[in-house]
């Protein structure tokens, strides 16, 4: 795979609650420059990236994010504003304290609402491996492919830890053959992205890989 290629899976990412204007123009200007498979903002600012952007690279955006405990109709809500807006891939978290108490009835319920607000265009799920065990998190992928979601996500960015390359090879082993899989969170070198794809990730979340190919430092998401 060449780095071209590399950089087709890359969700190139900038969720800092602190960055400004100029920083989210520039990401979007560096997703155009580097082929990237889409810029992931926060909502508040999809209107503004989506109209600099004006369709040379996708718009990506979170719901729920990062603790995934907000109501469902206003997640659905949510998302469905940031379609209006421009954004055509929605990030969504799943409510972790449900996980832990194993209501998987609840988070099946609540991704399908979020897979019928989200109709046509990409949906993905985060489930915070961090946080889980292995039970949970195998159990998660089938919920996951059960309510029709397009990929299963590994991370926030926002927890202990991000992608780890177990945790994308046991998703990839228990998801359905059409969930796609989605590394983010510490990826924090070219070898390390490559190993992601190889162990089944189709996509990688992360605002280091420009960097690296930029010629600077793996530092952030």
């Amino acid at each position: 795979m060449t780095t071209t290629q590399l950089l087709s899976h890359v969700d190139h990412t900038l969720l800092t609650p602190t960055a400004t204007t100029a920083d989210y123009i520039n990401i979007c200007d560096e997703g155009i420059a580097y082929g990237v498979a889409s810029v992931c903002i926060p909502p508040s600012r999809v209107a503004e990236c989506a109209r600099h952007a004006q369709g040379r690279v996708k718009i990506c955006t979170v719901v729920g994010f990062p603790n995934g405990y907000a109501a469902t109709l206003a997640k659905a809500h949510e998302a469905e504003v940031a379609i209006r807006q421009g954004a055509v891939e929605i990030d969504m978290v799943i409510d972790l304290g449900r996980a832990k108490e194993q209501d998987y009835a609840a988070i099946l319920s609540d991704i399908k609402a979020l897979r019928a607000a989200t109709d046509g265009h990409i949906l993905k799920v985060i489930i915070e491996t961090a946080v889980l065990s292995q039970e949970e998190k195998i159990a998660l992928c089938s919920v996951v492919s059960e309510a029709g979601a397009d990929y299963i996500k590994t991370s926030t960015g926002f927890a202990k830890s991000g992608a780890t390359f177990e945790d994308v090879a046991l998703m990839r082993k228990h998801v359905a053959p059409n969930v796609k899989v989605k590394a983010a969170g510490g990826i924090s070198t070219l070898e390390d992205a490559y190993k992601f794809i190889e162990l089944g990730a189709d996509r990688l979340g992360t605002s280091r890989i420009v960097k690296l190919v930029q010629g600077g430092s793996g530092s952030g998401y």
